[in-house]
């Protein structure tokens, strides 16, 4: 339970840190549970809270009595004179009858807002793509969404509340509001409390965090990051029954330590604490072991889009005919390997569900050619949970029964139940019929059913969609024994890093890779190359001051930094890079076929492979870091 509201007197010149919201003994319950118990928390000038805890235990529940919209059972809710508040919710709160414009600034002269950077920066970084004089009811769900979240940080408040603000948002919409959240306030002003399955988004903003569990809620010092390491400390002194949770956060943990580079910088970060915790932990996945057993199961070949494209026709008023088409895809080369672990980046409506259609063979391509293994088996995690139609009315225990008795996992052989298990479903939820489980859960058994179909192909659509840190803590260690060819499309940052190890963009109709990874993707992407493709096609901005908000989003287009013989030299450097990581790429394939070849029992044999893979793939790796500086240089 937190402690009573914190009067720590750091002095800021002559200022004293000032509270700002407080919570005494909060109790509420419900006529099934108690969702808080005696519960005391406070928010003081400069906290940035990040809240996490398993879907169901109270987060959103915590946000609506902070901010007065729910009443306790007991306890009270306390706010210093003046302070003011606001709370972006999970529900829809817009009056669907305004316009865009009027929902966000109200009636507001437009010299007043257009004249305020702050909103302009607002307006560029969520709105940007909507019209200003759109009725907010035809708006869709998710632009109702984004709407919502301009009309709020438009406002002057000294404390924020936020319920899940990045769904809707894809990583350039998150990182924007991420930037605008660490510059909204100075550093010892200002409260945000912030509910998010978004971890980077996390560990970006907060500076402390909240786990709400078990009728309470525990403090720690940092982002998610930081977060995660005093978790193991404390997991780690409990009770021998927590050991699977112990071993699940550890092996975070390690990943966090040796992945993203920008998060092993964090200063917050106990670095020797960290490596004592994670000194015998191996790396989140065997990738020789896997690539060996991905070839086994799948061959040489697996899917290769060979000089595709894809158009579509659309209505356009100005053409003859009455209508014309769309290049969605240009002339993409793309050959998947096994074992290959790719992730997808680009705009809503770029072409990444065309894409994944060819690769799933559920569309032809307008021209070039689709090639696919004999003994390739695709299966899709949609979002629309269509495994669970027909079923809707039977229990878990006898949905997984109708399937595999055991499934191979990290080299272990697991039953349906001990899978269900790992994806956090309890005994007494077998017995639960599937129409009763929560979103989280059935995204959850969704996966697992695929799964137990053993496909050597799987397409992730939004996987993270209704689950918590947990949860996808718990997918992400179930995929990293997954042996097989795995193509992910989603807007989580924090997931992408974690489960694959190569990242490519949909930009402009063509298929693009990114050796520099998500970064590389908002730098081309603020550079203004790759632009356009909103959902809806149609860029449309407010008039006058959101034409300055947009080019203050995007900024001047980038020039290179060379001109002349330079210039001419360098594109000849990029094009020369580009054919030997073709070659090294072929080599690569032929080394893991190898591998997958060669007598098992040949430790020697196998040492020397893996030697030989390990320095093709260190060439690799500064091939594509002398690529990205060049790419820099040459104005992205």
């Amino acid at each position: 339970m937190l402690a009573a509201p914190r009067r720590i007197h750091r002095r800021i010149g002559w200022e004293v840190m000032a509270h700002l919201l407080g919570a005494e003994a909060l109790h509420l319950e419900y006529p099934t549970r108690v969702v808080f118990d005696s519960v005391t928390a406070g928010i003081n000038e400069g906290d940035r809270i990040g809240v996490v805890g398993r879907n169901g235990d109270g987060k959103s529940t915590l946000l609506s009595l902070l901010a007065g919209r729910l009443e306790p059972d007991a306890g009270r809710v306390t706010r210093r004179r003046g302070v003011t508040l606001a709370m972006l919710d999970q529900s829809d709160q817009l009056d669907p009858a305004l316009t865009v414009g009027k929902a966000i600034v109200g009636e507001l002269d437009e010299h007043v807002w257009a004249g305020d950077a702050k909103v302009r920066d607002v307006l560029a970084g969520l709105v940007a793509d909507i019209r200003w004089d759109a009725v907010v009811g035809e708006l869709s769900g998710g632009q109702k969404r984004r709407v919502a979240l301009a009309a709020l940080l438009v406002g002057d408040h000294d404390v924020i509340l936020l319920d899940e603000p990045t769904n809707h948002l894809d990583i350039e919409g998150i990182a924007w509001l991420a930037g605008h959240l660490k510059t909204r306030w100075a550093g010892n002003s200002g409260g945000l409390i912030v509910v998010t399955h978004d971890r980077w988004f996390l560990d970006e903003v907060s500076t402390n965090t909240w786990e709400v569990h078990d009728r309470i809620i525990e403090p720690f010092e940092g982002g998610y990051a930081a977060y995660i390491l005093q978790r193991v400390e404390r997991d780690r002194m409990a009770a021998a029954s927590e050991s699977k949770r112990q071993n699940l956060m550890r092996k975070e943990l390690a990943w966090l330590r040796r992945g993203a580079p920008a998060r092993s910088t964090k200063p917050k970060f106990r670095m020797d604490a960290a490596y004592e915790l994670i000194e015998n932990e191996p790396p989140p996945r065997d990738t020789v072991s896997l690539s060996q057993m991905a070839m086994s199961r799948l061959g040489k070949d697996v899917v290769d889009l060979l000089d595709v494209s894809v158009e579509f026709p659309v209505v356009d008023p100005s053409h003859a005919s009455g209508a014309s088409t769309k290049t969605v895809l240009r002339d993409v080369e793309w050959r998947i390997a096994p074992g290959e672990r790719t992730g997808i980046l680009g705009v809503n409506g770029a072409g990444k569900s065309t894409l994944l259609n060819l690769v799933a063979g559920t569309l032809q391509p307008t021209s070039g050619r689709v090639k696919r293994g004999k003994t390739v088996k695709v299966a899709t995690l949609t979002q629309q949970l269509v495994e669970l139609e027909g079923i809707q009315n039977e229990r878990v225990s006898a949905v997984i029964a109708d399937k595999r008795t055991t499934y191979l996992a990290g080299g272990k052989e697991m039953t349906p139940g001990q899978l269900l298990e790992r994806l956090g479903f309890t005994s007494a939820q077998l017995s639960t019929p599937v129409k009763d489980l929560s979103g989280g859960q059935k995204r959850r058994l969704q996966l697992l059913l695929i799964l137990l179909d053993e496909p050597n192909v799987l397409i992730l659509d939004e996987p993270t969609n209704d689950l918590d840190t947990d949860m996808l803590a718990a997918i992400e260690d179930l995929l990293d024994s997954w042996p097989g060819t795995l193509l992910v499309v989603s807007h989580d940052r924090y997931l992408l890093e974690r489960v694959t190890d190569n990242q490519y963009a949909v930009m402009d109709a063509a298929f693009r890779h990114l050796p520099g990874g998500v970064e590389q993707y908002l730098q081309l992407r603020a550079a203004g190359s790759g632009g356009g493709g909103s959902a809806d096609g149609a860029k449309s901005v407010p008039p006058q001051g959101g034409q300055g908000a947009g080019a203050h989003a995007t900024g001047a287009s980038a020039k290179p930094a060379l001109a002349g013989a330079q210039l001419r030299n360098a594109e000849k450097e990029i094009a020369a890079i580009d054919r030997k990581l073709v070659k090294l790429a072929d080599q690569i394939a032929q080394v893991h076929e190898r591998l997958a070849q060669h007598d098992q029992s040949d430790y020697d044999g196998l040492g020397a492979l893996t030697d030989e893979l390990r320095a093709l793939e260190s060439q690799v790796a500064e091939l594509e870091t002398r690529w990205l500086e060049l790419s820099e240089l040459l104005g992205g």
